[in-house]
């Protein structure tokens, strides 16, 4: 069947395209682009029934969405585009650099003062800075499986100056020569909850990354698997994020740093944002799913 493609902005027409009547959008914005050589690059196109509606799904397929020969579609052009990968090196490899440059290079940031020694606590601090960061390094490399290949080029600076930046907040002052550190048994708990919180948000991730087969797009209830830190999925939909707030508060209690709680806080929030889209997502799309769970926080939220 023949569709046409309009411009969401001013509705000037790209061309008409013949296609399958069962292709599904994730194809038909390829074919869209190999036709009409005036529309965007496939990864910039965001595929509507009206200029203003809502963004169609890439495993929607013409027929499931009623269309007919004849019918249009509108193209909303995304801007540049950049790899998720790309975006989430750059936003974790910066916090790396920016934390050891204060830990390592004390000297560099605070002059004469830098002479007095550092404490046990910035020590341990640093560590696990360095490990969140490494472990989120190398699940974006080996463990995580994106649903969409790229995002806007935007959020590359948004996201590096967010994470760069309260790095530069919370790690000038763990590593301030006049950095108190609290009780040692407030340091050794929270530093135990820091670790539990770090090891379950990376078996989450795991279990997430065996939801879905390599080099498919494939979607199913996130459930617990043989890891009893994974069993958090009967409580919420996204225990990464529940984990990964875990950690943040954690860190922030162990060094009595209010610029970390500020940043914990800041993640929380942004995280709870995400999470309640995606339970959203879940109970629309699977007519099974548990109605006793919670996106983010169990029995709350």
């Amino acid at each position: 069947m023949e569709i046409e493609i309009l411009n969401a902005k001013n509705s000037k027409s790209y061309g008409k395209c013949r296609v399958p009547k069962d292709i599904v959008i994730g194809d038909l914005r390829a074919l869209i682009y190999q036709k009409l050589k005036s529309a965007p690059v496939a990864d910039r196109q965001s595929l509507r029934l009206e200029p203003r509606g809502k963004a169609l799904k890439d495993t929607d397929s013409l027929q499931a969405l009623k269309l007919i020969d004849g019918d249009k579609l509108y193209i909303k052009d995304l801007g540049p585009q950049i790899g998720w990968k790309t975006v989430f090196l750059a936003e974790y490899a910066g916090p790396l650099v920016v934390y050891l440059l204060f830990y390592t290079r004390p000297e560099l940031m605070y002059g004469n003062a830098a002479d007095t020694k550092i404490s046990l606590t910035a020590h341990i601090a640093a560590i696990c800075y360095t490990v969140h960061y490494v472990k989120r390094l190398l699940e974006t490399i080996f463990v995580h499986r994106f649903s969409h290949a790229t995002m806007p080029l935007r959020n590359l600076f948004k996201n590096c100056s967010y994470y760069w930046g309260f790095t530069a907040y919370v790690s000038y002052h763990v590593n301030h020569p006049l950095f108190t550190a609290p009780s040692p048994l407030q340091v050794w708990t929270a530093l135990g909850a820091f670790a539990f919180c770090e090891f379950g948000n990376f078996s989450v991730h795991i279990a997430l990354r065996n939801l879905r087969p390599p080099g498919t797009k494939v979607r199913k209830i996130p459930k617990p698997d043989s890891n009893p830190l994974t069993n958090l999925f009967n409580l919420v939909s996204c225990p990464n994020y529940t984990y990964e707030i875990g950690a943040w508060i954690s860190f922030s209690i162990m060094t009595s740093c209010l610029p970390a709680l500020m940043f914990a806080l800041a993640g929380a929030f942004q995280m709870t944002v995400w999470a309640l889209a995606k339970h959203r997502n879940y109970r629309k799309e699977f007519k099974d799913y548990p109605r006793n769970r919670r996106a983010i926080f169990p029995f709350i939220i």
